[in-house]
């Protein structure tokens, strides 16, 4: 078993570029939209140096689980044994599942969303929005959703065709296109799935929290995505400030002072 979890770096993010940015040409959702959108350096940064920290804090994570293990060897064993894409299946589900839990946590426990607040101040969605998330918010995230898989002893070859499968599911629900999968819009999330989840419509507020697996937020009723439709605007209200220094410092300040934040 391997001591992190697989992580993508800067230079696989740079080469999945050039497809998205195609995709945002083919098929925009927003018409016009700039390639050099604002905040485009501040979510370039994340890109570049949040990696750094999530990869530190990921394996701090690891660490106990790697030093006692919690389920039995044998058990491991047969799992880490089943066909690679069973297993990524397995992944997929069990991953999402606690994506789904984590997620919901944020944007319900008024610590935690200080911290997710980062990523909801995206006013501009494309294939580098989703960069924006500040470290905390994907350690923990990263460290629910995989820990278990790590605990159960999935292959290191099916938890690296996860990640890479989560990286360009992510940058897809993130970017400026207009992908709806019909019907199949209720068990897999597409743009039009998350970017309701970003909107700054109320009706849309807290709900979307699958990454992958839409069917969860129908069973839990937090789906959300009027048939046709679109969100208009995204964003919220929080006095979130627009670079990457004073972004990581935010949920650190006191209310009062985040309340106090100067426009930049």
């Amino acid at each position: 078993m391997g001591l992190l979890i697989p992580l993508l770096g800067l230079r696989d993010a740079l080469l999945a570029a050039p497809l998205f940015i195609g995709l945002e040409r083919a098929l925009p959702k927003e018409r016009g939209q700039k390639l050099l959108r604002p905040d485009w350096v501040n979510d370039a940064a994340y890109l570049i140096f949040n990696r750094w920290f999530i990869s530190f804090g990921t394996a701090l994570l690891l660490l106990p689980v790697l030093a006692y293990p919690l389920v039995p060897a044998s058990v491991r064993a047969a799992v880490g044994a089943q066909n690679e894409w069973l297993q990524v299946f397995e992944i997929v589900v069990l991953a999402d599942f606690f994506f789904y839990i984590a997620h919901r946590a944020f944007h319900t426990v008024p610590w935690l969303w200080r911290f997710h607040a980062i990523h909801h101040s995206i006013e501009h969605m494309d294939w580098l929005a989703g960069s924006r998330v500040h470290p905390i918010d994907q350690i923990l995230t990263k460290g629910g959703s995989f820990v278990p898989c790590i605990v159960l002893g999935f292959s290191n070859e099916a938890l690296a065709t996860y990640a890479t499968l989560y990286f360009l599911h992510s940058v897809l629900l993130h970017s400026n296109v207009r992908i709806s999968l019909g019907p199949l819009r209720w068990l897999i999330a597409a743009p039009q799935f998350h970017h309701w989840h970003h909107s700054r419509e109320p009706e849309a507020w807290n709900k979307n929290f699958a990454g992958q697996i839409a069917l969860f937020d129908v069973l839990f009723g937090t789906a959300y995505m009027p048939s046709g439709q679109w969100t208009k605007a995204y964003g919220i209200d929080d006095p979130v400030p627009h670079t990457y220094v004073n972004q990581l410092a935010y949920p650190f300040r006191s209310e009062r002072n985040r309340l106090e934040i100067p426009a930049e």
